[in-house]
């Protein structure tokens, strides 16, 4: 058996993550994507556009390849952009653009990750210069972690959307589809939640 390349497994749970992000738009009407559905108004497009801008930054910037060059777009999060400008497509920004973008942020990165070594190094712009050098390694992991966090947030937005859930397309994890069971699966928690109630 031969030793498993760290560079491939990254990149493969960074594809997965990638994959399901932009499967949760699938089906969607742009009003459904867009609609702020917490408190914060996290949205299944500013996820995606998020993560874009993410995997641009800390595998392009990081290593002296800027995507954007000279002149980033308003919203980067590098930039003097407002608050949270990454985390929402403006009217201006279609649903063909924010996904466009980020296909083109996999290969840009994909660029930088064959070209490089783990072991080679950046620098973090937006972070403090005492701690801002770190190797491909280490932006890759935190690429990855980022991507599959947000992709889990996506889960649930979906389903709060339409009810749809799984772990991705044709890979369904769900222990059924029956939605009377979940139904019936749901009325349950809540019960045993009200026996911890504050009152």
């Amino acid at each position: 058996m031969t030793a498993p390349d760290p560079k491939a497994e990254l990149l493969r749970s960074l594809q997965e993550g990638r994959d399901a992000l932009v499967w949760k738009l699938e089906g969607l009407s742009d009003h459904a994507v867009r609609r702020p559905l917490t408190p914060t108004g996290t949205n299944l497009l500013g996820l995606v556009k998020h993560v874009a801008g993410v995997e641009l930054g800390y595998l392009g910037d990081t290593f002296g390849r800027p995507f954007f060059g000279a002149e980033p777009p308003a919203w980067w999060y590098t930039q003097d952009a407002e608050p949270n400008a990454d985390m929402w497509a403006t009217e201006d920004e279609s649903r063909e653009d924010v996904v466009a973008l980020y296909r083109r942020a996999w290969e840009h990165s994909g660029a930088t990750i064959a070209s490089l070594p783990l072991d080679a190094t950046g620098r973090v712009p937006w972070w403090p210069q005492e701690r801002g050098a770190v190797t491909l390694h280490h932006a890759l992991v935190r690429v990855v972690s980022d991507t599959q966090r947000h992709a889990g947030h996506a889960d649930i937005v979906r389903e709060l959307v339409d009810g749809s859930a799984g772990l991705a397309q044709g890979k369904n994890s769900l222990p059924t589809d029956d939605r009377a069971w979940w139904e019936g699966h749901h009325s349950r928690l809540e019960r045993v939640a009200r026996r911890f109630g504050d009152g």
